[in-house]
């Protein structure tokens, strides 16, 4: 585990953090992200399924649940990025949470009746940034379920109040055109909620990675 790792998970819980992943300080400093530092990253719905219950493990490895030794299946992904603030400074100790659905399309949540869960699946998982705002969570690449494309739900809390609630998408699939809330956002919030998944390099499981950088106002949400 690289020195870079370490201070990711400085506020969470080391024994869930995957060693060996291979992402190392590139991860956090990608082309362009500056230049939309400014941006802020767009609201999107929360939608009707943020857990209702929470999962006994609510940590940043959404594929293991406590000390189960089954993962969850689906194709790998590290998702990792950094929160700004609208100046594109990084945002320390912001509460950073994700859920989706898991690879069979089934949320965690008691409306979502529907057969078929990967109860290995964790579904929800949270972090604290570090010092210099960045986040990281292991997770699986988002599936389509009836009437919506791929999507991650993200969340950004800070001292206490909901700074931004949105989505991500994947770049590249052809479902996004026919999402109607992807649709809504026009170019630019597209442009900011779209992201590359890409082979995980020295991957000997067909692992992905993902970086988003997230931007959130100076004032929570209404």
């Amino acid at each position: 585990m690289t020195s870079s790792h370490n201070s990711l998970i400085e506020s969470w819980d080391r024994r869930k953090f995957v060693t060996g992943i291979g992402l190392g300080a590139s991860a956090f400093l990608m082309p362009g992200a500056f230049a939309e530092a400014l941006q802020r990253t767009p609201r999107q719905m929360e939608g009707p399924f943020y857990p209702d219950k929470m999962p006994l493990d609510t940590d940043n490895d959404l594929l293991v649940i406590g000390d189960s030794i089954t993962p969850a299946t689906g194709e790998v992904t590290h998702l990792s990025g950094t929160v700004k603030n609208v100046k594109g400074e990084p945002v320390r100790n912001a509460l950073v949470e994700i859920w989706q659905v898991g690879a069979n399309g089934i949320y965690m949540h008691t409306r979502d009746k529907r057969q078929g869960r990967d109860k290995n699946f964790q579904s929800y998982g949270r972090f604290l940034t570090d010092s210099k705002g960045r986040y990281y969570f292991r997770t699986v690449k988002p599936v389509p379920y009836p009437g919506r494309t791929p999507h991650i739900h993200v969340a950004v809390g800070l001292k206490g109040k909901r700074m931004l609630t949105s989505q991500c998408y994947i770049k590249g699939d052809k479902r996004n055109a026919r999402d109607g809330i992807y649709r809504s956002l026009g170019e630019v919030g597209q442009k900011l909620t779209t992201i590359a998944f890409a082979p995980l390099k020295g991957s000997a499981t067909a692992e992905l990675t993902a970086h988003w950088d997230v931007v959130i106002g100076i004032t929570p949400e209404a």
